[in-house]
């Protein structure tokens, strides 16, 4: 098994930044790549913010959160990734981006490096086949919020070899995760299972059965679920949401993974949920109001 001391992260976003979180608290350098040194920053500071968080409500001494904001560093330049034992790919949930970027990789990373990917349905064989390491390459898709939720797959790509996956699952419970293994199908377990659901409650709504307030509330109370699936659509990201329902349906051709017309038209207007302040509610209130 190879020995991780230092991760680089390319990707400043939520997800990226919550796995600089996790791993800078477990004691890793984390080396922060993004296209501009403003995101770079505002990521830093989005952490700040969060470890805050945690130190009011005492998960975390003020300690912690000090020495572990000192491990994350700026990788402005990709040549600064030569020392990471471990590069993992936190963009957007885009095929030809990761493959962009795996490519653009390749010169700046030593030769023992590992490669992962957190996609959340993109098939890792796919993306380990235009890297120079397949066999180094793996899966680890940390769920959001990553600092909250426990759980990390880990997926095998076809040509995987056996001590990066077993270097990846030592990994991610050194960050205090319960890992689980899944087969590179489309959007391997979550996503396979939540996503459908969360389109069929756009279905639910497109086809007149419920009031957004309606079929959250149903969910929450009557299946005992912590968020209604419109209003967990919105805290992924309708953009995504839409990404994972068509690897599905490309993947697998069948027609229940079809994304409902409801979800495209709020793509195509730019609702993509909390992040762009609408989706399925309206968040630039007080408090979110129902868009229907």
């Amino acid at each position: 098994m190879a020995e991780i001391r230092t991760v680089g992260i390319i990707g400043a976003g939520q997800m990226g930044m919550g796995i600089a979180h996790v791993c800078a608290l477990a004691g890793y350098d984390v080396l922060l790549n993004d296209l501009s040194a403003e995101r770079i920053e505002a990521g830093i500071r989005a952490t700040r913010a969060n470890m805050t968080r945690q130190v009011s409500r005492g998960y975390i001494t003020q300690d912690e959160m000090n020495i572990g904001l000192a491990r994350i560093a700026p990788a402005e330049d990709m040549s600064a990734f030569k020392t990471a034992d471990l590069l993992i790919e936190a963009a957007t949930e885009d095929e030809v981006i990761k493959k962009q970027i795996f490519k653009q990789l390749a010169p700046h990373i030593n030769d023992q490096a590992l490669l992962a990917s957190n996609t959340s349905s993109i098939s890792i064989t796919r993306l380990a086949s235009t890297t120079d390491r397949p066999e180094r390459f793996i899966g680890l898709h940390f769920m959001n919020p990553v600092p909250v939720m426990k759980l990390v797959e880990i997926i095998r790509g076809i040509a995987t070899d056996a001590p990066t996956y077993e270097t990846a699952v030592a990994f991610a419970q050194s960050l205090g995760k319960t890992t689980a293994n899944a087969e590179d199908f489309p959007a391997f377990i979550v996503n396979r299972v939540l996503v459908p659901m969360i389109n069929e409650a756009i279905y639910t709504l497109y086809e007149g059965v419920g009031t957004v307030d309606a079929i959250d509330t149903a969910l929450k109370l009557g299946a005992n679920h912590p968020m209604g699936p419109l209003e967990l659509g919105d805290f992924i990201g309708l953009d995504t949401i839409l990404s994972i329902m068509n690897v599905l349906h490309e993947g697998l051709a069948d027609s229940k993974y079809r994304p409902c017309p409801l979800l495209v038209k709020y793509v195509e207007a730019g609702w993509l949920g909390k992040k762009s302040g609408r989706g399925f509610y309206d968040y630039r209130g007080e408090t979110p109001v129902p868009t229907r």
